[in-house]
């Protein structure tokens, strides 16, 4: 590429299209067109050679002419330069794009544009409502080409089918399975935001969460739970049965003191407790249990493991049941049990504003490693004698 011997650098066409290509992938120029906007014709300023450079480098400048008059599809404005040693030249001034073929041409987009029309006209004839989302984002569109149809179909399906007593397994579209809709579920939710009418979209779940969003009919889930009371049988001769959350808060236990615990073991082999029932919680599937309001008023007691996590599950089941207490998950009861004490794999650290005062003390020192580094007392390390005494001291 000719230089002067200063910094200048005379425009090639090159820099042109790199110009107009800036703005072809940001999708200005395909958004202009899929509107229907009329092109305006744009001139690109040419930085050429002043007179003087023109007379000291004179065969530069005619090979630099050259190039841009051998410049396909561009039309090139032309100035006249004049100089006492050289006469008068025509150097190149304004590059000129006069139209859509010609820049798609340019810049070697004919088939992007083509396919992205006819990915534009199959969104206006079946879904209208995303139409304006198309035209706006031309480029993301190209890239889920492959699947478009699907999406549309997709999108479409659950337009006319979706709702709280579907399944997301029930979308009945060919090609399209669950495992589709999970991989895809940004761009469907973005198509579905456009296509649904307001009140079929719950704006307060993400995304992420597509089934709820959606209102689709989630997967059940089950809460399995034992009577502690000998006396007491729960359906007919049943002692411990797994059930659907939503059917068990509507015909709750009657028992007046429930338990919620983290290890199953320690959930079977718990004795004897008049007018109880124990709850096996899952770690933070605990969080089941908040369907159930029936333990608004009966005496709640939740034991864990004595580390930050088993502290942010009491946390989190506090923020539904205030009245909740703990069990077994104290000062003395960690320092009784020391040698038994293992290390937490990774620690909570967030606030947990639910926390009772000794707990949040004790919290705090497993946080800051004021007894060891990261340490853990699981549940099911407690000697026995322990939690019989916890459960007959209430």
């Amino acid at each position: 590429m000719p230089r002067t011997t200063g910094p200048r650098r005379w425009s090639n066409p090159d820099d042109v299209i790199r110009k107009l290509r800036r703005r072809w992938d940001d999708g200005t120029y395909l958004t202009q067109y899929a509107r229907g906007t009329s092109w305006k014709p744009i001139a690109v300023p040419i930085t050429g050679p002043t007179p003087r450079e023109a007379t000291d480098h004179y065969v530069d400048v005619r090979a630099w002419v050259d190039r841009w008059r051998s410049a396909n599809r561009l039309r090139v404005e032309y100035r006249t330069l004049g100089g006492r040693t050289l006469g008068a030249n025509d150097l190149p001034a304004h590059a000129w794009i006069d139209d859509y073929p010609r820049l798609w041409a340019l810049l070697g987009v004919e088939d992007q544009v083509r396919r992205f029309t006819a990915l534009l006209d199959a969104a206006r004839r079946s879904a209208p409502r995303i139409v304006d989302w198309v035209i706006d984002k031309p480029h993301t569109v190209l890239s889920f080409e492959p699947v478009w149809s699907k999406l549309l179909d997709t999108v479409l399906w659950i337009d006319a089918n979706g709702g709280a007593d579907t399944y997301l397994r029930q979308i009945d579209v060919p090609g399209v399975d669950t495992k589709f809709v999970e991989a895809n579920r940004t761009i469907l939710a973005t198509l579905l935001d456009r296509q649904l009418d307001d009140q079929r979209v719950d704006t307060t779940k993400p995304p992420s969460d597509f089934e709820s969003r959606y209102r689709f009919r989630r997967k059940p889930t089950y809460i399995r739970f034992r009577t502690l009371d000998p006396r007491v049988r729960i359906a007919g001769p049943f002692s411990e049965l797994t059930v659907r959350a939503d059917q068990l808060a509507r015909q709750p236990p009657t028992a007046s003191t429930v338990y919620v615990l983290e290890n199953e073991v320690t959930y079977l082999a718990l004795p004897p407790v008049e007018d109880a029932i124990a709850i096996l919680g899952g770690g933070y599937a605990v969080a089941r249990i908040e369907a159930l309001d029936c333990l608004a008023d009966r005496t709640l007691i939740y034991w864990g493991d004595i580390d930050t996590h088993g502290f942010a599950i009491l946390n989190n089941l506090r923020r539904r049941f205030p009245h909740a207490r703990s069990m077994l998950m104290d000062r003395a009861t960690l320092l009784a049990h020391e040698e038994h004490w293992v290390q937490e794999r990774s620690q909570v650290t967030t606030a947990l504003p639910h926390l009772q005062p000794a707990e949040a003390d004790l919290y705090q020192d497993l946080v800051e490693n004021a007894l060891g580094p990261a340490i853990r007392l699981e549940q099911e390390r407690v000697r026995f004698f322990a939690i019989d005494q916890a459960l007959h001291v209430r």
